[in-house]
């Protein structure tokens, strides 16, 4: 009887097992996973189960009984440290080795972290990527407390957005000219920074940190900019690495995560890989996703390719943050955009931006916005570009941009 093999119990993981069930696969599954939870959303960590709105019970994918009557091995609080490809087997941390026929690699990544010798192991330093680094922070979200938020991505912005809610003093610093310049048009940046700024976020862009100050418990901070601050405590959110150590130490194809073809394969035909922790072929380039759709779609596109489907997946890529009330999704990728045009809704707040490469559209960014988020994403997909000059023009009816 075939056996699977799954390492990483988060959403790539989960999406894996869960769909080669139910597409039929009769052989033996096990998914491993490091902690000691079944696996769960990610995303609501930074934002409702920070504030206290969403209890651990609802964090969950899908509850023990499902892996248990889809007969499902799930071994949590268990880590792969070796991989054997020539003898198909994998070695946990308590010795036990296991056969595999096929292994997927659901790793996620990483936060980057802070060095230590500018205080990053110093306590009270947090990073938010799992269940356990937002149980540990929680209780830092005291009203009145000052934090500080280093970097200004989304994980940035969203405990920005929570530690402002719950009546912290916040302070966030982001080294670039402006935040969200990795990931976003100054458009876009300008949007989020006057909504922090309404709610108090005090902003510091082309500022970095210089070093965090304590004996035990962080307490200070200095700025490159000479700043002094005291502060209770800090949140770093510069970033992600791709978990793909496990991969290298086998011999496998690493380059900025886990290479793999078109259909998810990796470097050895049997072994495969999705979700942060692996690229994927968008056009002609090679990338990582660093989202819940891509993480849900490229997984059940290798289980499928582990039944036989032999179908190339399609990235169709999209992303979403809340903060505060507004709700941000993305459709598209705006890399190597040269035009930026922005459409007004009609009740403040509500915004759109589109993104061209001449003549093309590439993405949209859609605040409170999601009917022109929907029709953006569907242009896109159906590679199509409408003239910039209906995008800005109020009076156009988006929807009948959609009709052939």
């Amino acid at each position: 009887m075939p056996q699977v093999v799954v390492v990483g119990a988060g959403q790539a993981g989960a999406s894996v097992v869960a769909k080669l069930r139910s597409d039929g696969f009769e052989g033996q599954v096990t998914l491993i996973g490091a902690e000691p939870v079944p696996p769960y959303q990610r995303p609501p960590l930074s934002k409702a189960y920070l504030l206290g709105e969403m209890a651990e019970e609802r964090l969950y994918l899908r509850p023990q009984s499902f892996y248990d009557d889809s007969d499902i091995t799930l071994r949590l609080n268990t880590r792969v440290v070796g991989i054997d490809r020539a003898a198909h087997v994998v070695t946990l941390n308590d010795d036990t080795r296991l056969h595999y026929d096929e292994l997927v690699l659901t790793l996620g990544a990483h936060p980057r972290t802070l060095p230590a010798a500018i205080g990053g192991s110093l306590n009270g330093v947090f990073a938010v990527r799992d269940l356990a680094d937002a149980d540990a922070m929680a209780p830092a979200f005291t009203p009145g407390k000052h934090v500080l938020i280093i970097g200004g991505g989304y994980i940035g912005l969203e405990a920005a957005a929570v530690a402002a809610k719950l009546g912290l003093q916040v302070t966030l610093v982001e080294m670039a000219d402006r935040i969200l310049q990795r990931v976003a048009a100054p458009q876009t940046s300008d949007y989020f920074r006057a909504l922090h700024q309404s709610q108090g976020v005090d902003i510091r862009e082309g500022v970095g940190l210089d070093r965090l100050l304590g004996d035990d418990n962080v307490t200070g901070a200095t700025l490159t900019d000479g700043t002094a601050l005291e502060i209770d405590f800090a949140v770093v959110g510069v970033g992600i690495n791709p978990a793909s150590i496990i991969a290298d130490s086998a011999g496998l194809t690493v380059d900025n995560g886990i290479v793999t073809d078109s259909h998810g394969r990796t470097s050895d035909p049997h072994i495969w890989a999705a979700g942060d922790c692996a690229t994927c072929q968008f056009g002609d380039q090679t990338i990582r996703l660093e989202s819940v759709g891509n993480a849900i779609d490229q997984a059940e596109a290798v289980a499928k390719n582990i039944m036989g489907a032999d179908k190339a997946y399609l990235p169709k890529p999209w992303f979403w943050s809340d903060q505060y009330d507004c709700k941000l999704q993305i459709a598209g990728l705006n890399t190597g955009y040269t035009d930026v045009y922005v459409r007004k809704g009609d009740t403040t707040g509500v915004q759109s931006n589109w993104y061209y490469k001449a003549d093309q559209l590439l993405a949209v960014d859609a605040m409170n916005d999601p009917r022109n988020y929907m029709i953006g994403k569907r242009l896109i997909e159906a590679g199509r570009s409408p003239d910039p000059a209906l995008i800005t023009d109020p009076a156009t009816d988006m929807k009948a941009l959609l009709k052939p």
